[in-house]
């Protein structure tokens, strides 16, 4: 049965569904949803391009990163780096290719990858295994499953994919949920206590009109990654933005790609589509202290990379290129350009980095040296 008849079938028998419970099954219902289903996500073939699809210079990038965060909590100590929502494994090759290159570092380390589903999985071994790099990778499906952590929780677009509330603020705040009579449609009940509680903990009031997104997963999920660290850092990497400027948009940023289409409508192409929200940040940083982590520092993606030395590293490359007689042409050169620049100036300013740590004092990272106010 196509997924649409699936929900509507479940609409029919349950009653009207949240937008959350909606979504969830929109992205992640076994077998048939977005996430969950064999189809291409990524890439020319598939409905969007990531940013360790762009080049492998952003995973080199936070290698660096990574290696500095090392020496902070006292090399060599044993390090692991926990990569939630790994993707098709591009991120972590990209990482452990730059990690090779220090040898200590190398070989104290682990290399966790937290991923549910069974075939992407499959695609993450083919293709560590064909750089050679299997053997320093294990597989978990959550965070709970992990010994305590020294070292570092990384994601990178993975937060904006959790299944949200959306609610909309008349004389008071509405909660929408999803119907269906010959189509999805929309009807509203009053909100309850924890959604109205999220906006008043965040100090929002949403004005009469406003449909917004409130991502409770989020809010567990960093208190999971709280609970999974010992010493280290949480290092998220996602496009969104502070609570004060998130809430500027009076339609919400929920926003669905399509075979590299944008649109506005997650009742088109169920299960075909990705369905994204843009993260709050202040919540992670809110909610993350309450469970132990510390503010480090909020950048954009574009400082962050900046701050650690990727115009050095772009040269350095150059360098080695021209001494092995091996200088991209034109055409090569061009690529690399529209590359960067998708990566710097269209990704890089909409993309956030947030740096939180537990049992680590105040201490300088390179990629936080040009920070923003997160409010």
């Amino acid at each position: 049965m196509p997924l649409p008849e699936i929900i509507a079938d479940v609409i029919h028998r349950q009653g009207p569904l949240s937008f959350r419970d909606f979504m969830e099954m929109a992205l992640y219902h076994p077998g048939e949803g977005y996430y969950t289903s064999s189809r291409e996500r990524t890439g020319r073939s598939g409905d969007f391009y990531t940013s360790p699809y762009l080049t492998h210079l952003f995973g080199d990038m936070i290698g660096g990163q990574l290696e500095e965060m090392w020496a902070v909590l006292g090399s060599p100590a044993p390090f692991t780096v926990v990569e939630c929502g790994p993707g098709t494994g591009l991120l972590c090759a990209d990482i452990l290719g730059r990690l090779q290159q220090n040898k200590t570092l190398f070989d104290h380390m682990e290399y966790v990858l937290i991923e549910k589903s069974p075939g992407m999985r499959e695609k993450e071994k083919c293709l560590l295994s064909s750089k050679g790099l299997l053997d320093k990778v294990r597989w978990a499906p959550d965070l709970g499953a992990l010994d305590p952590v020294t070292g570092c929780i990384l994601s990178n677009e993975l937060i904006d994919n959790f299944a949200v509330h959306r609610v909309l603020m008349e004389d008071r705040l509405m909660e929408i949920f999803v119907d269906y009579a010959n189509g999805f449609t929309e009807i509203f009940r009053p909100a309850g206590a924890e959604l109205q509680d999220y906006l008043r903990q965040l100090g929002v009031t949403l004005p009469r009109g406003f449909r917004a997104e409130i991502n409770l997963e989020a809010t567990q999920w960093i208190r999971r990654a709280s609970a999974a660290l010992v010493k280290g850092f949480v290092l998220t990497i996602d496009y969104g933005n502070s609570s004060s400027a998130l809430y500027r948009d009076k339609a919400g940023t929920l926003t669905c790609y399509h075979r590299h289409a944008i649109n506005h409508d997650p009742y088109l192409f169920i299960g075909e589509q990705d369905i994204t929200t843009h993260v709050n940040f202040s919540a992670l940083d809110l909610w993350g202290r309450r469970e132990g982590l510390g503010y480090c520092g909020y950048t954009s993606q574009a400082r962050f990379l900046q701050g650690l030395g990727l115009n050095r590293r772009l040269q350095e490359w150059e360098r080695s290129a021209e001494a092995a007689g091996a200088v991209p042409d034109g055409e090569a050169r061009q690529a690399l350009l529209r590359q960067l620049y998708t990566l710097l100036v269209q990704m890089g300013n909409s993309f956030k980095v947030l740096i939180q740590r537990k049992g680590v004092g105040r201490v300088f990272l390179s990629g936080l040296q040009f920070t923003e106010q997160l409010a």
